[in-house]
């Protein structure tokens, strides 16, 4: 088994955690988390890979064990973010990579391949929405907390506690593989959450994704343009970014690779091994 290193190097004044597993000298695999998770979810899949890979997991500012600079020293947006991941890799040397993207990880992996397309060797999605079609009821309330905070904003609070978070991992998820998500996995998650002063962040965050939407037509065009190769493993009982959300990629990559898996949001609970398979085989063909 492939050890995980444990890092954290200073961007912008602020550190930033990342994992980091096999041999730099090989090609790189950058793997960008959701909410409410950190690069804790990439736990059991970066040592799956990284016997062929380089592969990185950094973990968002405001997330996991990089640091959480307060709503008034941070513009907590997905634009900062981004670039903040950007520094991240040149600070590495990272020129050239592959993407893995989950939930708020597209919208920063998407902002840097529609950027900078000549560094992206290939894109993994797994409920990395990219389509108007991926959104489900469940953006409801989230959409009008973006148009009207004070109103809505105690309804959305709800969404940053525990049994939202659990929902995240269960839902969707069929009955006998249930047994396979890791309690930890949320209780970490919900232990991030409740810091002081996290949930700020995350308000912040909330109400920022609706200008992910305006990314979208230079994220679709991306792919027109330039076809990366792409791999969908997704989960079909996602009811955050629906599988509609999956297929809508095929519309501009044809020869995108979809799999729709019996799975919920965070599919890699479920079926890492399944998902750690799908990308050797994949990346193991378009990289070589």
């Amino acid at each position: 088994m492939n050890q995980i290193s444990h890092r954290t190097v200073e961007i912008q004044g602020h550190s930033v955690f990342y994992r980091e597993a096999g041999d730099s000298n090989k090609p790189t695999l950058l793997l960008l988390h959701g909410f409410p998770s950190s690069s804790a979810m990439f736990r059991n899949l970066i040592p799956a890979l990284a016997d062929d890979y380089h592969v990185i997991a950094p973990d968002h500012l405001g997330f996991g064990q990089s640091a959480m600079p307060s709503v008034g020293e941070f513009d907590y947006s997905f634009d900062a973010l981004t670039t903040i991941t950007l520094e991240l890799l040149d600070t590495l040397g990272v020129d050239r990579f592959a993407i893995y993207i989950q939930d708020y990880g597209a919208p920063i992996g998407l902002r840097i391949a529609s950027r900078q397309p000549e560094r992206i060797t290939a894109i993994i999605t797994q409920s990395g929405n990219a389509y108007l079609e991926g959104f489900t009821p469940f953006w409801e309330v989230l959409f009008a907390h973006a148009n009207d905070r004070v109103t809505h904003e105690p309804q959305v609070r709800e969404l940053l506690e525990l049994d939202a978070t659990k929902w995240q991992y269960t839902h969707g998820v069929p009955a006998d593989r249930l047994a396979l998500v890791s309690p930890d996995a949320w209780t970490l998650d919900q232990a991030y959450l409740d810091r002081p002063g996290n949930k700020e962040i995350q308000l912040e965050l909330f109400f920022d994704y609706k200008n992910n939407l305006d990314g979208y037509p230079a994220f679709q065009k991306y792919f027109a343009q330039y076809r990366p190769p792409t791999l969908i493993a997704w989960g079909s009982h996602d009811e955050i970014f629906g599988a509609d959300g999956a297929r809508a990629y095929l519309r501009d990559l044809p020869d995108a690779e979809l799999h729709l898996l019996d799975a919920g949001h965070f599919a890699l609970e479920t079926h890492g091994p399944e998902i750690a398979a799908l990308i050797r085989d994949f990346l193991g063909r378009v990289l070589s």
